[in-house]
């Protein structure tokens, strides 16, 4: 009797057993779907999250309080996945980069398509000051300062179902690089100070390499003369400083000790150039102090120099005058001056 070979015997259980292949096949396909499913598309997801980008292109910091400020903020997500999921609102920390957040800011729901824009518009309470001010400090202070972003949404993509992916990026921009650049452009010397003791006005310019608007409040500043130690001078006050993304020219108002200038001038700086050392000492806005400004501009220093002889020339002053401004330093001092700028 001739034996049925392998390839005929395997037709015929197939054939009598079709349908457990069936089943088989369709336990099998369904596993591996619902293991892509909720197993490998979290993941996929996760990782798509992670391979996108967030560029700060606008902010701007508004209405400061001690314990809030409002923001805006314009950004971009991009997205170089071929997936273009839908993500929920939701809320998220905002930190100095490695450092513990500072507030809670509410991202609005976004199309993450491959360029996607997101507009925040909303008042920031300062849950950590410590934080905030070394945020601030590395504005201030830094040519670059990094921003972290973290939180948890909910995506949807097709019909999968919802899943929920970690957000934390990291964005960098440009900081304020220690106000270089910062100068006195313009200046004059009021012989009558006015009834604050404001004896000399002038202009200041104050480049903003940032994409950031920062109100800053009104500030005062210490003016200091060189030396071992540096010979207070007087305090000048910017008022309502708001500093916009490019040059800012904004008015100053100065009380200075006018006997020590000239003094100066007289017996150091006889080119009627002054050195000048300021540092940052105070911010308030509508009448409150604002630490986290403050301790920043405080560690700051900048070194200006100021054309007094041309100050001098413009009001017209003989050695006379000169002698009365610098009153108790002696009178002779006006007439060395007036020799040295030649009035």
């Amino acid at each position: 009797m001739k034996q049925s070979s392998f390839g005929s015997k395997l037709k015929a259980h197939y054939k009598r057993f079709w349908w457990l292949h069936l089943i088989i096949f369709i336990a099998v396909t369904l596993i591996l779907v619902l293991c892509l499913i909720y197993a490998a598309y979290p993941h996929i997801a996760q990782d798509n999250m992670n391979k996108s980008t967030l560029t700060v292109t606008a902010l701007a910091l508004s209405n400061p309080t001690p314990k809030s400020f409002h923001l805006f903020q314009n950004s971009t997500i991009g997205n170089p996945s071929s997936y273009h999921p839908q993500l929920d609102a939701f809320n998220a920390s905002l930190s100095l980069h490695g450092g513990n957040p500072y507030g809670i800011v509410t991202l609005p729901h976004v199309h993450a398509t491959k360029e996607a824009y997101t507009v925040v518009d909303q008042d920031v309470a300062i849950t950590d000051l410590e934080a905030f001010t070394a945020y601030s400090a590395a504005v201030l202070g830094s040519d670059q300062v990094k921003l972290d972003v973290k939180g948890r949404t909910a995506l949807h993509e097709m019909r999968f179902p919802t899943t929920h992916v970690d957000y934390h990026k990291t964005t960098t921009m440009a900081g304020l690089d220690k106000l270089s650049g910062f100068n006195v452009t313009s200046f004059s010397i009021k012989l009558t100070p006015d009834a604050d003791g404001t004896n000399m006005v002038g202009n200041v310019s104050i480049p903003n390499p940032s994409v950031m608007t920062i109100s800053m409040g009104n500030l005062t500043f210490n003016n200091l003369l060189p030396g071992t130690p540096p010979t207070p001078l007087g305090i000048s006050h910017i008022d309502n400083l708001v500093l916009a993304p490019g040059p800012n020219v904004v008015p100053m108002r100065s009380t200075v000790n006018q006997s020590l200038v000239l003094q100066a001038i007289g017996s150091t700086y006889k080119d009627g150039m002054l050195p000048v050392i300021i540092t940052g000492n105070s911010s308030m806005y509508n009448g409150e102090h604002l630490p986290y400004f403050e301790k920043p501009l405080q560690a700051l220093v900048q070194n200006v120099t100021l054309d007094v002889g041309t100050a001098l020339h413009a009001l017209g002053l003989g050695s006379k005058e000169l002698a009365q401004l610098v009153g108790d330093i002696g009178s002779d001092i006006g007439s060395i001056i007036g020799s040295i700028l030649k009035i």
